[in-house]
């Protein structure tokens, strides 16, 4: 087999576009069906932020309450969901089948639900709960009392979990090698963030859009807005199946038909972890996402907090998160170009993989010192530019979120994806749907409980910051140990050319080579 190396380009073509002609054919097709997915994701990001926090009666408490009752519960049945569907079905029904679920579901919302939410919101049996339970529970009552907004923000979250990363990276792992992917990942990455600067304006520009009256949707600008911004998230789902299935018709198909059908592999959900829990390097992976996950959590609902202050209206709060995004998206894109592809060619994976556990370390650290210390020395930096305490302190957390979402999209995304490379094809799908599928909402679970607990004791995000922050830091450290962990099991595995080996696996029918 035909070794993956850069010097085979030359310099410039090497660091740029270290793909060969011959490649195109199926790369070009994954990068615009990555661009598409990363487009509807920076685009629900903030969609279902403005929805959420400038709800009535609602505002960032809200997120942890959601994020443990209504997130992680659909997490785990979207699970069960793609396990049974991946017993029974193909690679690409499976996409198919979840594809259209978010389709469809964003099409009831956007012209059944959303627009008769006044009648559908149980406002009276809210005003009751809030009148009888503690002002801790204010988050969980905005999450019943606007339950369809509660809806669409667990399907915004589901699609990066789902579709992004189960569906399409279970896809792309299946049909690259390690070569191949140090060479296409650091490239997809730049697509990626592109699709993020692209969403971003368009979030903005669609939040200043200007109420026409001829026009037979809703009554506010901001619900017009909706209807622009769901369209747009519809139209790039057909779009990204459209693509999916000529790449399945015209290259994927017929390059497996020389090759021999590998025997299917059925499994449970619950065989599923507890295949998980046999290996300390599918453990390793899971820490990893476990504690990034609650890190971005823990600082986001403090960050967002401030947000709702500043901007309280869902147009204005919108407008500010598409802004935000753009700059995450110029970040992150400057860092594929210029440093992603090439760290992840020339350097150990462990020492690519430590950069985002750095960064969010350093920012994270930042944001909180001057959260909790509004009126230290570090207010000099403000007056210089006429900013009040929360203007830095939203602009802080709005950098650190840039920062730590730009290393998340580039760095972060690529290493791990590399990590399940090696791994046989059951390890793979079965250890990457309970780890992505969820994994991810366990650690965004995991700091929403800790959110939700600080809250009911303390009653507002402001009191509970002190705790939140200590938290953080530790979280941050089995981070950095979890990746250390997982280098050096990562390096043998390549070096050996084996597979993941599983102790006492009776459920196992057999390991299938690595494509």
């Amino acid at each position: 087999m035909q070794k993956d190396k850069t010097a085979e380009f030359g310099k410039w073509r090497a660091f740029f576009w270290p793909v060969h002609r011959w490649e195109l054919k199926k790369f070009l097709p994954m990068l615009f069906m990555f661009f598409l997915i990363s487009f509807n994701y920076n685009a629900l990001r903030a969609c279902k932020d403005s929805l959420v926090v400038t709800a009535p009666q609602s505002g960032a408490e809200a997120l942890p309450f959601i994020k443990v009752w209504a997130i992680l519960p659909a997490a785990f049945l979207l699970t069960f969901l793609f396990t049974r569907l991946a017993n029974r079905f193909s690679r690409e029904k499976v996409f198919y089948v979840m594809m259209c679920i978010f389709i469809g579901f964003f099409l009831i919302f956007t012209f059944a639900l959303f627009p008769a939410q006044e009648i559908l919101h149980p406002t009276s049996l809210a005003d009751k709960l809030q009148a009888m339970l503690p002002e801790g529970f204010k988050g969980f009552i905005a999450m019943f009392r606007n339950w369809t907004f509660t809806l669409f923000y667990v399907m915004a979250e589901l699609w990066g979990t789902a579709i992004l990363t189960v569906l399409f990276w279970g896809f792309a792992n299946d049909v690259t090698n390690v070569g191949e992917a140090r060479r296409y990942y650091g490239i997809l990455m730049i697509g990626a963030n592109i699709a993020g600067i692209l969403s971003g304006q368009a979030s903005v520009y669609l939040s200043n859009h200007v109420f026409i009256p001829s026009l037979p949707y809703g009554k506010t600008s901001w619900d017009q807005s909706m209807l622009f911004l769901n369209c747009m998230i519809i139209i790039s789902g057909i779009l990204t199946i459209a693509i999916f299935r000529w790449l399945n018709r015209h290259v994927i198909r017929p390059s497996e038909k020389t090759r021999p059908e590998p025997e299917k592999i059925k499994m449970s959900m619950r065989k599923n972890f507890a295949y998980l829990m046999k290996s300390k390097y599918l453990i390793c992976i899971a820490l990893i996402v476990l504690t990034y996950n609650i890190a971005i959590n823990l600082i986001e609902v403090v960050w967002k907090n401030q947000i709702k202050q500043l901007y309280p209206s869902a147009g204005d709060y919108n407008a500010y998160m598409g802004e935000v995004m753009t700059l995450m998206g110029v970040i992150a894109t400057i860092t594929s170009i210029f440093i992603t592809g090439n760290l992840i060619r020339r350097c150990s994976w462990t020492f690519s993989a430590l950069v985002p556990a750095v960064i969010t370390f350093l920012t994270g650290a930042a944001f909180f010192i001057f959260v909790l210390f509004p009126n230290s020395g570090l207010t000099w930096i403000g007056t210089i530019f006429g900013f009040t305490p929360l203007v830095m302190s939203v602009a802080l957390g709005s950098m650190q979120n840039c920062l730590s979402r730009a290393s998340k999209y580039t760095l972060f995304d690529a290493t791990k994806e590399i990590a399940f490379i090696p791994l046989s094809n059951e390890s793979k799908l079965k250890g990457k749907a309970a780890i992505d599928g969820v994994g991810s909402r366990l650690g965004k679970s995991g700091g929403s409980v800790i959110h939700q607990s600080l809250l009911i004791l303390f009653a507002t995000v402001g009191a509970s910051t002190p705790y939140v922050a200590a938290i953080f830091l530790i979280v941050v450290l089995v981070w950095i140990l979890s990746v250390s962990a997982l280098g050096k099991q990562f390096d043998a595995l390549v070096q050996d050319k084996t597979q993941l080996e599983i102790p006492d696996k009776p459920i196992l029918v057999k390991d299938t080579p690595v494509s």
